[in-house]
Parts: C-alpha cells; sequence; structure tokens
C-alpha cells in the first residue's frame, strides 16, 4: 500500500521533526504532511508514517517516536530523536533519490549519521548542553531552525503550523547542501588520488579543478606535498594545505615578501610575470597562467629549504 499521510506532533517544532520531514516528504511527494496529535492520526495504519509524536518506535508499522521510556538507543548507547530513527531506515532511500551513486551510499550515510544526524539527535535528547553545542555547526542548525518558530504572542491558531510549513524548504537546503558535499567529496577522492599517484615524489600537487583534497593527502600518506595548483576561472590558483582541520597552520606559508601584494607589485616582489594576488595570510596566490603559477609554487618550494 502507498503511503497517504506523513504525521508528526501539532504545536511548537523541534529540528528533529523537521528534518524528518524533508526526507519523508521528499521520498513520498504525494503524501500529505499532517500536524496533529489527535489519537486516530497517530495510530498506527499501513498508508501512514508517524514520528515523533505516537509513544512508541517500531519500524513494521512505521511509527517512529522516541519521547517513550525506554527510548531507543543506538548500539552504543547513544539516544535516538526521530531524525535518527528516520535516517535509519530511509536515508539510503533518500540518497538514492538524492542521485548518489550506490558505490557510495553506505560511507556517505555513515558520514551525515555521523557529523550532522547524531549531534541533532543528542541534543534533541538532552545528552548535550547548549553550551556545548553552540559553537558546532552541526549542533547550531537547531538553534537556527528554532528562530523560525512563530513569536509569543502570535495568537493565530495557524502560527505553529505556519511557522513550521515556511522552515521547511529551509531545513531541506542544509539537508541536501549536506549530501551534496558529501558526494563531491567522493567523486573527488579518485581524482585526487589519481593525481597523487602521478606527482609521485613532487612537492606540488596538480589538480584539473578545485575540489577537496586534505583527506586524500592524508591516507595517501603524501607529506611531501606542499602546494596545490589548479585552474580557477581564467586564471590559476597556488595554495597552502592546512596541517590538520582544525588549525589555519599550513605546512608551508607562502613567502612573506608576496603578503597582500597583487598585480604589478607582485610581479615586482616574486619576478613572475602574471603573478596576480596573494592572500595576506599567505595561504593562496593566484595568477594569469599555468605557467606563472607553477613559477610561484616553485619560488614558494624553495624557500622551504
Amino acid at each position: 500500500m502507498s503511503i497517504t499521510h506523513l504525521v508528526t506532533h501539532s504545536g511548537g517544532f523541534h529540528a528533529d521533526e523537521l528534518l524528518s520531514s524533508v526526507l519523508l516528504t521528499r521520498l513520498f511527494p504525494k503524501a500529505q504532511l499532517l500536524r496533529s496529535r489527535e489519537p486516530a492520526w497517530v495510530s498506527p495504519a499501513p498508508a501512514k508514517i508517524i514520528y515523533d509524536v505516537g509513544g512508541a518506535y517500531d519500524s513494521a508499522a512505521q511509527i517512529f517516536d522516541h519521547h517513550q521510556r525506554p527510548g531507543p538507543m543506538r548500539p552504543d548507547g547513544a539516544p535516538f530523536s526521530s531524525f535518527g530513527l528516520i535516517w535509519a531506515h530511509y536515508g539510503r532511500a533518500y540518497l538514492t533519490a538524492m542521485d548518489v551513486p550506490e558505490n557510495d551510499l553506505d560511507e556517505i550515510h555513515g558520514k551525515f549519521d555521523e557529523k550532522f544526524v547524531l549531534p541533532i539527535d543528542l541534543l534533541d535528547n538532552g545528552a548535550i548542553e547548549p553550551s556545548v553545542a553552540g559553537p558546532l555547526s552541526a549542533l547550531s542548525l537547531p538553534s537556527l531552525l528554532g528562530s523560525l518558530k512563530p513569536v509569543f504572542d502570535d495568537m493565530s491558531p495557524s502560527a505553529d503550523d505556519d511557522a513550521f510549513f515556511a522552515a521547511l524548504p529551509i531545513a531541506r537546503s542544509f539537508v541536501e547542501a549536506q549530501i551534496r558535499g558529501l558526494a563531491a567529496k567522493a567523486r573527488a577522492r579518485s581524482i585526487v588520488a589519481r593525481a597523487i599517484a602521478e606527482t609521485a615524489e613532487a612537492t606540488i600537487l596538480e589538480l584539473p579543478m578545485g575540489m577537496p583534497y586534505r583527506s586524500e593527502l592524508d591516507k595517501a600518506g603524501a607529506d611531501h606535498i606542499l602546494f596545490v595548483i589548479h585552474p580557477r576561472g581564467e586564471d590559476w590558483t597556488l595554495n597552502g594545505i592546512k596541517l590538520s582541520g582544525d588549525t589555519f597552520e599550513q605546512r608551508a606559508d607562502l613567502p612573506a615578501s608576496w603578503a597582500g601584494l597583487s598585480d604589478s607589485a607582485l610581479e615586482q616582489a616574486s619576478g613572475v610575470e602574471g603573478a596576480k594576488f596573494c592572500h595576506n595570510a599567505r595561504f593562496i596566490a593566484v595568477a594569469s597562467t599555468r605557467e606563472a603559477i607553477v613559477k610561484m609554487a616553485e619560488i614558494a618550494v624553495n624557500e622551504q629549504k
């Protein structure tokens, strides 16, 4: 039997059922999304998926609540929210609907769960303090979505529903952007790995375009590579490589004499015709041709000796 209704609770909303709705409305676009606490609606039936309401977790009956005691837990003991439950059961189907290649499904499903779903599960269940959640991007999303709730003195009987349905496309944009980013990293992996192999022992990695590369450098143990070059529009860029995602420190900086210079001033300082720009923090430089950017990269490497 096809799904005709997606049912979550009425009243104020949280990130978990809003993000669950993002997944389910893509998978079941013809189903009616209904917000209710009426017993008739939150009781399981073959044509309904019920989530974040109903007092039970039973995937066979298509009911995914987490507020009952004991609530559903992950294998490691972390609590699920409705988003985690929906992702566990429908996430792979959602990724397929997002055109993620089959070979990448398991990896992207796991990464999205770890980086995006789990933090929301923990915060929704009070298993992590808001003070810890605030600085972290994956955990600030519930606060951002919560800011879309109606103000306290909006007495319109439809205020909560209106705000929920207005927030839904905004939440969708965050989820889809995350998935597209993970899928892009998966596509980039083989390109970067091939470029690393072709680079051999050289210190400059050339890529055909801008793409994620640092994790593949770490995986390959290519610590000898100091800079990355690639075309960007009509120009070429020279990039430093961060030591990790938690710091701005690089394996090697661009020359201090280039910092903050552009055009003729940078050409004079570098001795490279076609040099166009170097960031003051010395992590990126731009030139008008490949020949120019290669010369700049070679100069930057020689300064490390």
